[in-house]
Parts: structure tokens; C-alpha cells; sequence
């Protein structure tokens, strides 16, 4: 019999909604599921942005101080969703409460502070999870699969892209994504941190990379208070921009394949190109996120074909059923984190860590470092 949750979250923005969305639909995807969330209270330094967490997804009570949340009694469970610089301050204060968390990306907004999180987080023996929610696709999951049996051979190349172009516009606002004290790093953190945990997770550790970063959009319009990295900026005076948005990397695992990783938030054209390429000796596997459930797979031992074939994704590829019926019928983005609430509930019951938690948020973080000093110094830097 399922268990309840209490559950608290931090920050009701975009991605807090998201969070808020998708415990609620748990158990409709996920039935044996061993949680069920009881969403308890939501904290946003908006009011009205903490009021709605109650209004459209059923939070029982809002505040304005995320310290009410933690605090909180009937909390056991806590979604960071906030701006990255309160991770730090919130998954610590969560670590010495005794509250599991489910923190996004970048978890930190260095590899320092991410180092703190973890070690805070493994102490106080809580589990966690973090949203590098493109590896939960069931097209990646089979790539994964493919990758671990030995159906593609051994290994040669790997290439990626995590290209955006939702900072192309030199007019979007100047939100706390384009400033250090609110982010950290720029795409660094935001896109390449993806794609950096993909890479790993597909492939295994990075071992030494050498990176080109630069700052394409130097300067934005100042946003106003509720303003979203997603908002365009008429008017108004502007401020620099103080973080990259675009990085170009060579990387070189530990299993000696070589790779490109490639990051933008400033690209024109592509929307959400989140891809990957995986070249083996006798196959090979790509996938993009803009067309996330197909998976194209070039097996010419089995097939007999040259070229790739594309693959529809199907309940046969898990967790696609809990879904949809049939392939065809596609699945999006939002229910990549439905997968990673149900990771997360069973987690908290069963005690079991899940991954990517945030051992694996600091093994990216470490190749993310590295990649930035690289950019500094034009040469190869060890993870």
C-alpha cells in the first residue's frame, strides 16, 4: 500500500509549477508508485506566485520565507525549483533537517557548492534527485541500453549538442540567469550541465577536456521583477551580462572515446536541439529532444541497411506505456518530470538512492569546472 509524502516546495516559478504538476499526476502514470505526495505548503518571495502553488495545484497553505517550508513538521520531502543561488542555503538547511530533496540543475552554482551539497546531503544519509530530466527519455533509455550491451561494438565517437536559442534575442530581459550572484555560471550551468550529465550517463567519467567560452550578447535590458530569461525587454536600460552563452568543448572519457559537447543559449534556428551521437565499431544510435520519441539506430550487421533507421518509440521501450498506449502517440517534456517525481516518492519510501541524484550533479559539475578553466586558459584541464 502506498505511502503518503508530505511535500514542500521552493520557488513557484516555471519549473516549481512544473514540480507542483507533476506529483499530481503520479498516480495516474505511475500506480504502484510505493508514495503518494501530499503537497503541504509552497514558498515563493512572490505572493501571488506562492498563492498560486495553493489556487492551481492544490498546496494546502503558501508562504513567502522558503525557512517556513523546511521547518515545516509535515514536510518530509522538499522540491528546490528556486533561483540557483538559494540551492546552497536550502538543500543544507534541508540536509540538517533530515529531508530528502529533489534539487534541478545545476544544483549549485560552482562545483564548490555543489561539493557542499553533497557532502551535506550524503552526511545526513537523505536521497536525493536532481532534474537532468532528458535522461529519463525512454529513446535515451534504449540508447542506453544498446550502448551497455556491446550491440553497437566497441565505442569511437561521441558528439553532442544542447543548442538553444532563447537568449538569441539581444532584447530578452536581463533576468538572474545572466548574472553571476543569481546563477553562476551561464550556459555552463544551464544547458551544458545537461548535456554533460547525458554524456556520462551514456558513456561514463569524463576525464580531461579542453573549451572555447565566450559571451556572444554582452549586454541586456534590465527585467522587471517578474521577468523570466524567457521575456523580451522594449525600452529600458540595460546591464551586462556577466556569464557565458556559448561553449565549445572537445572532451575525452575515461574509457578513452573522444567527443564534441557543444552548448548554446544564443543560437539561431534550433530550438531546443538537445542531441547526441554515439558511433560505435558496428552500429550506431542518435537522438534529438526536438523530435525526443524517435531514436535513430544504424545496425547494419542485423538489418542489412546502410543508413540509420528511425525508431518510434512504443510501450515495448520503457517507461513509454505508462504514457501512452501505442507509439505515435507522443510523450513531452513535462512528462520527463512525472518520471522524476515517482523516482523521487519511491526513493523516499523504499530508502533506495536513484540516480541522477547529486553525487552525479557533482560529478558533472566537476567537468563543467573544468571546461571553464579551459576557456581561460586554452588548454586541456583535467576533471
Amino acid at each position: 500500500m502506498a505511502r503518503t509524502v508530505g511535500i514542500g516546495l521552493v520557488g513557484v516559478g516555471w519549473m516549481g509549477r512544473v514540480h507542483g504538476a507533476a506529483y499530481r499526476r503520479v498516480t495516474q502514470h505511475f500506480p504502484a508508485c510505493s508514495g503518494r505526495a501530499r503537497l503541504v505548503v509552497a514558498a515563493d518571495e512572490s505572493e501571488s506566485r506562492a498563492q498560486s502553488a495553493v489556487d492551481q495545484f492544490g498546496f494546502e497553505r503558501c508562504t513567502t520565507d522558503w525557512r517556513d517550508v523546511v521547518a515545516d513538521p509535515d514536510v518530509e520531502a522538499i522540491s528546490i525549483a528556486a533561483p540557483n543561488h538559494l540551492h546552497r542555503e536550502v538543500a543544507l538547511a534541508a540536509s540538517a533537517a533530515g529531508k530528502d530533496f529533489w534539487c534541478e540543475k545545476p544544483v549549485g552554482r560552482s562545483a564548490d557548492e555543489t561539493a557542499d551539497i553533497a557532502a551535506a546531503a550524503e552526511q545526513a544519509g537523505v536521497r536525493t534527485l536532481v532534474g537532468f530530466n532528458y535522461r529519463q527519455a525512454p529513446a535515451v533509455q534504449r540508447a542506453a541500453q544498446l550502448i551497455a550491451s556491446g550491440a553497437l561494438g566497441p565505442v569511437r565517437q561521441y558528439r553532442s549538442q544542447f543548442v538553444a536559442g532563447y537568449a538569441a534575442n539581444s532584447r530578452g530581459a536581463l533576468s538572474w540567469r545572466f548574472l553571476r550572484s543569481g546563477a553562476g555560471q551561464g550556459v555552463l550551468g544551464d544547458l551544458m550541465s545537461h548535456a554533460v550529465d547525458m554524456g556520462q550517463f551514456l558513456l561514463g567519467p569524463v576525464e580531461r577536456v579542453v573549451a572555447h567560452v565566450e559571451t556572444t550578447v554582452t549586454e541586456r535590458p534590465v527585467a522587471s521583477g517578474d521577468s523570466t530569461h524567457f521575456a523580451v525587454v522594449e525600452g529600458g536600460e540595460f546591464g551586462a551580462v556577466e556569464n557565458e552563452d556559448t561553449v565549445l568543448s572537445l572532451v575525452r572519457f575515461e574509457s578513452g572515446v573522444a567527443g564534441t559537447i557543444e552548448a548554446s543559449r544564443v543560437t539561431v534556428g534550433p530550438q531546443a536541439r538537445y542531441a547526441f551521437e554515439v558511433n560505435g565499431e558496428c552500429g550506431a544510435v542518435a537522438w534529438d529532444f526536438e523530435r525526443m520519441n524517435e531514436l535513430l539506430v544504424y545496425l547494419p550487421l542485423e538489418i542489412g541497411d546502410v543508413g540509420y533507421s528511425r525508431i518510434m518509440m512504443g510501450p515495448e521501450h520503457p517507461p513509454y506505456g505508462n504514457f501512452q498506449p501505442g507509439p505515435g502517440l507522443a510523450m513531452g517534456y513535462d512528462d520527463l518530470k512525472v518520471i522524476e517525481a515517482a523516482l523521487f516518492l519511491d526513493s523516499i519510501v523504499d530508502g533506495v538512492q536513484r540516480e541522477p541524484g547529486v553525487r552525479e550533479a557533482l560529478a558533472a559539475a566537476r567537468v563543467l569546472e573544468a571546461m571553464g578553466r579551459s576557456g581561460a586558459s586554452g588548454a586541456w584541464e583535467s576533471v
